[in-house]
Formats: structure tokens, C-alpha cells, sequence
């Protein structure tokens, strides 16, 4: 019983570790949506060998990412010699490689930018809350577990809400970006993914919580953070729920390094393509507040309650009342004639 319950167990002291926070109180913006308007991408730092770097090619390859790119990426010029080969590093990890090799344009490319990182951009600019990066081998069992997770995410989509929002808070107030809602979404990649190397290792982590050669599972929101890693087999419905519950709750602490997770390398300009999603959104509504609405139908003439008319006693034909009047009349003149007659006779 005891067993069962650790992975919960970590997970919610992994989160609850960092419930005290230096903020005075919580806004009521959402943790997830906190991240991506207010906290900048940590960088990485790629240090070169000096030889390397001096190389024309190198010079010429890397001088867009020197001339302010928009990748979180430093690139740095090893003068000490502690490295033979290119290697990135996490951020703030002087000693965690996240990938070292021969440098080249497809190389910088593949650490730039993958398939994976270009879907989960777009979950996040459409307003997703968190996505769920499942990695595994397609296995019967993995399947039934990532089955299972999309249907607890779901349930919990429904059953879950965000924070009601104070828009006379000035400590609550949005940056640019998509429409505020609670969405989860997946996304299952392979292990040994060639074109996803660099992106599992930095999902794995600077502290290596997790083997990135099995299978496991990372949550990322904000601009490319990643709460925490876990081992697939791990994530039970109540870990995932106590992570899914933290993202989309008040956002207690403001200080991005005072929070868990770390950052993965993206080149995107977040600021313009936060300004373009929150135009789009004005725009779809006006579109949708402006069209014309549909006209209609004419309404159905209201139905008349069934009435029953009374109808009125008929008159007497008129020739039959004509026959009746010179009888009365001289009915009428007899009695006279009679009553005069009996009042002259003499008594």
C-alpha cells in the first residue's frame, strides 16, 4: 500500500517544496500562464573549442545566433581548453553536457529546433495549459499507459477550473497572448528519436532524474519549461493530477527560479509571436462578433385556441311577426269597445 502511494508521495513533495515563496500573496493568474507572459528563457551556453571557433565556416555558420538570435543560447569561446569537441550546456550546469559532436549546419540545426519542440510551440501558443511529452517505444503496455493518461487528462479537463480572475487586479493583469483556458494536451515521441536527441536529453533534465534510454514522461509549459521528468511507469492518475493541479493553479510565487522545472532550448521569438496570438484571438472575435448572423426563420404564426361561438336565438321570420300585428290590433280594439260599453250602461 505503502508502495503504491510513493509515486504521488514524490511528486507532491517535489511540488510542495516549493510552496513558500518570497510573494506577498498570490494572483490569480495561473501558474502555466504566469510562466509564459512574465518569465524570459533560460539560456544555454554552447562552448566551443578556440580552434573551432576560429574556424571561417564556424564564424559564418554561428554569426546569426551572435547577432542577437532568437534562440536562448550563449555562445562562448573555450580559452582554458576543458573541451575537445563542441558542447552545450544547461543552463546554470557548468558540468551537465546536454550534447557535445562535430558542429555543422544540420548539427546546430537538430539543437535549435525539432519536429517535437515545433508542436509543442504550437500547443502553447493556442493557449494549451501544459503538454505532456510521452516518451516511449510503442509497446502494448506503453500503449495502454499513454492511453490511459489522455483519459485521465480529459476527465480532468472537465472536471478541473481556472482561477476566477480579478481584472481590477494589478497583479493579475495578462500579457499578449492566446485566450486564457485550461486545455492538456500529449505528445508521444520514440526513444533513440535521431531527429529528437537533443530534445530528449534536455526533457530528461539537468539532474538526470530520469534515464532518457526508458521510457518516461515530462510535462512542459510556459515558453518551453519543463516542471519535472518521471519514469512512465511512475505517473499514476494521482501524480498526474497533483502536477496538473499545480500548473493551473494560482501562480503563489513570481520568482521563476523559486519555482521547480527547468528550460529547453527554442529558437522563437516569444514577445512577437505572443503579440501575433493575442492579435489573432482580437481578431477572431471581432470577425465572429462582426459577421452578420444568420437571419432567422419566420416565426410560425401563432396557433388560435379553438373557439366555441354561441350562436344567438334566431328572430322570428319577419312575415310570420307582419301576420300577428292586425290580430293584436283588433284584439285590442274589442276590449276597448267593451269597456266603454259597460261604463254607458245605465246602472
Amino acid at each position: 500500500m505503502f508502495a503504491r502511494s510513493l509515486p504521488r508521495l514524490a511528486v507532491s513533495l517535489f511540488l510542495g517544496s516549493f510552496a513558500v515563496c518570497t510573494a506577498a500573496r498570490a494572483c490569480t493568474i495561473p501558474v502555466f500562464r504566469y510562466a509564459l507572459d512574465r518569465w524570459e528563457s533560460d539560456r544555454f551556453r554552447l562552448l566551443l573549442p578556440q580552434e573551432t571557433a576560429a574556424q571561417p565556416t564556424m564564424v559564418d555558420l554561428l554569426r546569426p545566433l551572435r547577432a542577437g538570435g532568437r534562440a536562448n543560447l550563449d555562445i562562448q569561446t573555450d580559452r582554458a581548453g576543458r573541451v575537445t569537441v563542441p558542447t552545450l550546456y544547461f543552463p546554470g550546469h557548468e558540468t551537465t553536457p546536454v550534447w557535445s559532436g562535430r558542429m555543422d549546419a544540420p548539427a546546430l540545426a537538430a539543437l535549435l529546433d525539432s519536429p517535437a519542440r515545433e508542436e509543442i510551440r504550437r500547443h502553447i501558443l493556442s493557449g494549451s495549459s501544459v503538454i505532456w511529452v510521452l516518451v516511449d517505444a510503442a509497446t502494448p503496455a506503453e500503449d495502454a499507459t499513454a492511453e490511459r493518461i489522455r483519459r485521465r487528462l480529459a476527465f480532468l479537463e472537465q472536471a478541473a477550473a481556472l482561477p476566477i480572475q480579478d481584472p481590477n487586479d494589478p497583479d493579475s493583469q495578462l500579457g499578449p497572448g492566446p485566450p486564457l483556458k485550461l486545455q492538456f494536451q500529449t505528445l508521444r515521441l520514440r526513444l533513440g528519436d535521431p531527429a529528437e536527441g537533443p530534445l530528449l536529453a534536455m526533457l530528461a533534465g539537468p539532474e538526470k532524474r530520469v534515464d532518457a534510454s526508458k521510457p518516461f514522461a515530462a510535462a512542459v509549459f510556459g515558453r518551453g519549461r519543463v516542471l519535472g521528468s518521471w519514469p512512465l511507469s511512475a505517473l499514476d492518475d494521482a501524480a498526474l493530477e497533483d502536477a496538473c493541479m499545480f500548473l493551473i493553479g494560482r501562480c503563489s510565487c513570481r520568482v521563476k527560479n523559486q519555482n521547480p522545472g527547468w528550460d529547453i532550448l527554442m529558437e522563437v521569438d516569444w514577445e512577437g509571436r505572443l503579440r501575433q496570438a493575442s492579435q489573432g484571438a482580437v481578431t477572431s472575435a471581432t470577425v465572429s462578433a462582426s459577421a452578420p448572423a444568420a437571419a432567422p426563420p419566420p416565426p410560425a404564426p401563432p396557433a388560435l385556441p379553438e373557439v366555441t361561438r354561441i350562436q344567438p336565438p334566431e328572430s322570428p321570420p319577419a312575415a310570420e311577426a307582419s301576420s300577428r300585428r292586425p290580430w293584436l290590433v283588433g284584439a285590442g280594439a274589442a276590449v276597448l269597445l267593451l269597456a266603454l260599453v259597460l261604463w254607458l250602461r245605465p246602472s
